[in-house]
């Protein structure tokens, strides 16, 4: 990835103007076209914007990657049947990797049906818990058939919730996860960075030596400081521990991982969850939990990384990737 590049993008984010109700608005825009009722400014930061940071499109071939939590495909589905259709169709997709899809096996041929218009000749592979019926789950539409579809790590003690799906193709694994949230009271802290990060570590190293792997999906942890709104407050919050932190740098930046957005944009806020119950999503107080990682040999063929934060349908949304073919 060009150093040159990053740096133009960063300097093309768009100033916001975080105020006191909540509202974000552009620079330079006023407080009464807005519809603003504001006391105080409370800071100012470089927010992702899709339309002005993204690179041109590829005329070239090139591999297309979305991946979304979509917390209850069935619920997505149901509120509009069309939308992971319409997100597929608007980016020209090649794989669609979903998260807590929260399906049963006996849910999974009616969201083909909703999925199939549109996708006729697409693949679909789903991983759904067996330990807790309509829990967790993940999904992979893929354009053309990968060469295997592998669920779960391959162990009784990591493979029950439906966390884990891997597609290989020609030329590299795409790995799509779910990864344990550490929970109320960080109950399952210790299973997930001492048991869970370690395993799947482990995992995607014996991927990796034998080809490039893509990996994506609700890491469930915000890395850094600028991946989450109020990192002060939430020093002991499930995501934002000092362990499930460091364990993320140890386990996969320190194994050879690239997070690609962070890289193409070191200082650009990028939230990809905001809370529902709280309302913050209007407000923009949000964590970074969505990834692309790409091992290290993949870096340097990457030509966008990016977050569709106006999609709704979700706490989440989603994220993209588009890497040249050749």
């Amino acid at each position: 990835m060009a150093p040159k590049r990053a740096k133009r993008k960063a300097n093309a984010a768009v100033e916001v103007q975080v105020v006191a109700t909540g509202a974000i608005s552009e620079t330079g825009a006023t407080e009464a076209a807005a519809g603003l009722s504001v006391t105080k400014k409370v800071a100012v930061e470089k927010v992702f914007y899709t339309t002005d940071m993204r690179p041109a499109k590829l005329n070239e071939p090139a591999h297309r990657i979305l991946s979304w939590n979509v917390a209850s495909l069935r619920s997505t589905l149901k509120k509009d049947a069309e939308a992971i259709n319409r997100l597929i169709n608007m980016e020209d997709a090649d794989v669609m990797c979903l998260q807590e899809t929260k399906l049963k096996d006996s849910d999974v041929e009616a969201c083909e049906k909703l999925l199939r218009p549109g996708l006729q000749d697409w693949h679909f592979y789903f991983n759904n818990s067996t330990a807790k019926k309509g829990y967790s789950g993940v999904a992979i539409l893929s354009r053309t058939k990968p060469l295997s579809v592998t669920n779960g790590l391959g162990t009784e003690d990591h493979d029950q919730e439906g966390r884990l799906i891997t597609a290989e193709y020609p030329s590299y694994y795409v790995v799509n996860v779910y990864v344990p949230n550490s929970g109320e009271g960080l109950k399952r802290l210790d299973y997930r960075v001492g048991s869970w990060d370690v395993a799947f570590a482990d995992y995607l190293a014996s991927l990796g030596e034998k080809k490039p792997v893509i990996l994506t999906g609700d890491l469930n942890c915000a890395h850094q400081e600028i991946d989450i709104h109020d990192p002060k407050r939430n020093l002991r919050s499930a995501g934002f521990t000092k362990e499930e932190r460091e364990s993320f740098s140890l386990q996969l930046l320190q194994r050879g991982f690239k997070d690609v957005f962070r890289e193409t944009y070191p200082d650009i806020v990028g939230y990809t969850y905001w809370n529902y119950r709280t309302g913050a999503r209007a407000r923009n107080s949000g964590w970074r939990l969505d990834y692309f990682l790409v091992s290290e040999a993949m870096a340097g063929k990457v030509h966008d990384v990016f977050h569709l934060p106006d999609v709704q349908g979700s706490d989440h949304c989603p994220i993209g990737l588009v890497l040249h073919a050749h």
